[in-house]
């Protein structure tokens, strides 16, 4: 679930609270639209991109506690001289007093529905639903008024990253995944790994061969008869990205191979070593951050 459904819950049962929402952005801003952050009279929960516009946010959303329930407001800031940020670009904002007899909708909050927010004079009222149901795109950033509505994913857009393999950089990149921008599947063939599902390597070479488009497949398991099965079933399928652990000499004469067995398979699909290659260091940590990294460089 996206931190700020649970941040809104912890906040809110701790006592009054606000939230601030960013509804949209032009030019160069700290975060993007859909961002938010979650006021209480001594706590602060997030951030939306800190400095000064976080500063006097922090100060509108206590200054909102003081008015009803529901009440809301709209703001635009731009980040210039009279907020003493150079960025340049300038940000809505929505500033609610949280309401806690209107949270039913988080129970039903999760990443990749569909939040409804119906603005009213008093109060927002938002539910919760597939998008397969809705009757417009999900939109974000437009101007805000009583009786207009904003759809909106929850969650930011997340691509499939499949990880075969639990040993140490496994581990090391599953554990650095969270909090990005990924949907982790885990997976490894020995019983006694800590962490992955257990799967039989026959489901394994399945789940790489129906892998979606969009989705970025790591290999890196203990054994390298298995890493190989990984990458052949890997190219026959639709994965965007086909990343295997090892040397250029592995990927060689895992190539040699192919050509062998698989003569029409598309070898050069494959990213052998992996990782960014300006990032230097064998340890598992570092590669597993250097692999996000080019990860993340390829979905921007």
């Amino acid at each position: 679930m996206s931190d700020w459904v649970a941040y809104l819950k912890e906040a809110v049962a701790a006592g009054p609270a606000a939230m601030v929402s960013i509804l949209a952005t032009e030019g160069s801003t700290p975060r993007e639209a859909g961002v938010r952050m979650i006021v209480g009279a001594d706590r602060v929960w997030g951030t939306i991109g800190g400095g000064n516009l976080e500063f006097q946010a922090i100060a509108q959303a206590r200054a909102a506690l003081a008015l009803p329930p529901g009440a809301w407001r709209v703001q635009d800031y731009p980040l210039g001289p009279l907020l003493g940020q150079c960025c340049g670009g300038r940000v809505r904002l929505l500033v609610e007093h949280l309401d806690p007899a209107g949270l039913a909708w988080t129970g039903d909050a999760r990443d990749g529905r569909l939040l409804v927010s119906h603005f009213l004079p008093g109060a927002v009222e938002r539910s919760v639903r597939d998008d397969g149901s809705a009757d417009r795109p999900p939109a974000r950033g437009q101007s805000i008024e009583a009786g207009g509505v904003i759809l909106e994913r929850i969650g930011p857009p997340r691509s499939p990253l499949l990880v075969f393999g639990a040993g140490h950089v496994g581990t090391a990149i599953a554990k650095a995944a969270t909090g990005l921008p990924f949907t982790l599947a885990w997976f490894d063939s020995r019983p006694d790994a800590a962490g992955p599902v257990c799967l039989a390597s026959d489901d394994l070479l399945a789940l790489a061969r129906q892998a979606a488009p969009e989705a970025a497949i790591l290999i890196l398991t203990h054994d390298h008869a298995l890493d190989y099965q990984l990458v052949r079933a890997a190219i026959e399928g639709s994965a965007g990205f086909i990343g295997l652990i090892g040397s250029r000499t592995k990927r060689a004469r895992f190539v040699s191979r192919l050509r062998r067995d698989a003569p029409d398979a598309d070898a050069t699909r494959i990213v052998c070593p992996i990782g960014l290659p300006s990032i230097a260091g064998k340890e598992p940590e570092v590669i597993a951050i250097s692999t996000l990294a080019q990860l993340l460089s390829l979905r921007a």
